[in-house]
Order: C-alpha cells, then sequence, then structure tokens
C-alpha cells in the first residue's frame, strides 16, 4: 500500500497560540514548512470508526500510559481540563487549546493498535 502517513489538521482561531502549545507544552518535534508553518510529529495514531445516527464529525484523542500523571505535567503549564471518566475502555478527559479547539486525552484500556 502506498499509504504511508495521515495529516491531522486542526483549525484554530488562535493558530500561532495552538501552534505554541504543541511546540513549548506538549515538546512535540516538529518542521517548518515555510513562514512558521510548523508541521508537528504525532505520537503512533490509531484510527477508529463509530457508528452515528446525527451529523459526522471527527474528533481528535492522545493517548497516555497514564493518565493521571499526564493531566499533572501539563497543568503545570496551566492546562485546564474536563471532568475525568471511567468509560470501562479507558479513563477519559479533555482540555481545549489556546485557540478554542478540544482535544481529548484518554490512558487506554483496550488493545493498542499502536503496539502491531
Amino acid at each position: 500500500m502506498a499509504i504511508t502517513g495521515a495529516h491531522v489538521i486542526i483549525y484554530s482561531n488562535d493558530a500561532d497560540a495552538d501552534r505554541a502549545f504543541f511546540q513549548n507544552v506538549l515538546e512535540y518535534p516538529h518542521v517548518d514548512a515555510g513562514h512558521g508553518w510548523l508541521i508537528f510529529r504525532l505520537p503512533p495514531a490509531e484510527l477508529a470508526v463509530h457508528p452515528t445516527d446525527g451529523e459526522t464529525r471527527h474528533e481528535l484523542y492522545l493517548m497516555a500510559d497514564d493518565l493521571q500523571e499526564t493531566m499533572a505535567k501539563l497543568a503545570e503549564s496551566g492546562v485546564e481540563f474536563d471532568e475525568v471518566t471511567d468509560e470501562g475502555w479507558g479513563v477519559l478527559t479533555g482540555f481545549r487549546l489556546p485557540g478554542g479547539a478540544s482535544i481529548g486525552l484518554y490512558e487506554p484500556r483496550h488493545p493498542r493498535a499502536t503496539e502491531l
């Protein structure tokens, strides 16, 4: 198969602030595609397809091996989190980027496709 990766796009009301968040808070390595347009290397990823009877949508969740430890580290940089919920398949929370977009964060309890 010729597909070698996926490119995730977050539309933002403050792209510079969100780029700074990924660069300085999450410390994701990046390249400059030109004129300060940063493209970040993401951790290994998974794709799930869920059924819906409503509007279709896309969501972004970052995964952590230890949710509480990750939340504590990010809180040091001022990140505020949604309520933590236990969904059975994982422990889930979320946070907002400076530009307003919501990002999910969870500790999976399901088998991980990233380990295939």
